[in-house]
């Protein structure tokens, strides 16, 4: 049965952050599946703060990717309006989307994830290369660095300084690197990633917003990987959720070594859901269409704040 016929409901897109351009590719797939179902659909473009949803908006769709969208910010501002939104809340968004807070709450729940260290501003990394150095508070690969010489490092801090003051420096995992989408208490079939050159950077992500890169990476859905083992990696991207408070859905990264155990390296809680992003796509292999997969996040919201609305 239908549930959204005749729903209001309000895709916010966008945002101030580095990843509006992938944003706005989402909400408008998101757009046109909600609009596939019945619902009443406004978009909502937002640049800051100051937005406006619509008075009769029954739930806002969130599609905003990184700063502001997946960092605890707008999910505030819903709050303080009164207004239901998708996605987790503002406390466990916060946590999520910052690299050391999850990775410190990881290790408390036993959740295997790379060796680290925290580094600020002006000082080095006192761990060995290959390491790979990241801002703490940004997404889609913005502001990461893979250090496989020690004559790049300061070349690595130098770019990185450019977006925030202290950084997470983990020891760099040559593997298979592979994501799982979850969606409540379901991981989806596990999907690897095989870049076309160097790692899954922003270009291997997106590459129809600059074609001329020449990115993109090859999909593998459901990953070929023996059946016990599959179970284990769909466990520990579960595990990784629930430690972050999670409820509704989330996309989590794995890195699977030739030899050794899987390692968790970050979750991300409002992941693309554009025409080449990887949630669709494992949804797609459990038989579930785009449409559903909108629906069920929406259902799910629902369901993890007791609310009747949408």
């Amino acid at each position: 049965m239908n549930t959204l016929t005749g729903k209001h409901i309000a895709v916010l897109k966008g945002g101030p952050g580095s990843e509006r351009d992938v944003s706005l590719a989402t909400a408008a797939g998101v757009s046109n599946a909600l609009r596939s179902l019945g619902a009443n659909v406004q978009d909502v473009d937002v640049r800051g703060p100051d937005f406006e949803v619509p008075h009769d908006a029954e739930i806002a769709f969130l599609t905003i990717h990184g700063t502001f969208g997946e960092d605890g910010q707008i999910q505030q501002i819903l709050e303080e309006r009164g207004i239901a939104y998708t996605g987790d809340g503002v406390e466990e968004s916060r946590l999520a989307f910052d690299k050391i807070l999850s990775k410190e709450r990881f290790r408390a729940h036993g959740v295997a994830t790379p060796e680290s260290e925290v580094i600020r501003i002006g000082a080095r990394p006192s761990m060995q290369v290959p390491l790979v150095i990241k801002v703490p508070r940004d997404g889609s690969t913005v502001g990461v660095y893979i250090v496989k010489r020690e004559n790049e490092v300061d070349n690595a801090l130098a770019n990185a300084v450019k977006y925030d003051r202290e950084f997470l420096v983990e020891k760099f995992i040559r593997g298979r690197e592979l994501t799982i989408g979850i969606l409540g208490d379901q991981a989806l079939p596990i999907l690897e990633i095989i870049p076309k050159g160097g790692f899954y950077d922003f270009a291997n992500k997106y590459p129809f917003l600059n074609p001329s890169a020449g990115g993109g990476a090859q999909h593998v859905c459901p990953a070929h990987i023996p059946e016990e083992q599959t179970r284990a990696i769909q466990d520990l991207a579960l595990r990784a959720h629930r430690s972050l408070g999670l409820k509704v859905y989330s996309r989590v990264d794995i890195i699977l070594p030739e030899a050794g155990e899987p390692t968790v390296l970050e979750i991300n809680t409002i992941p693309g859901m554009t025409e080449v992003s990887l949630l669709p796509e494992a949804a797609a292999a459990a038989g579930i269409s785009y449409p559903q997969l909108c629906a069920r996040i929406i259902e799910l919201s629902k369901v993890a704040r007791g609310s009747a609305r949408a």
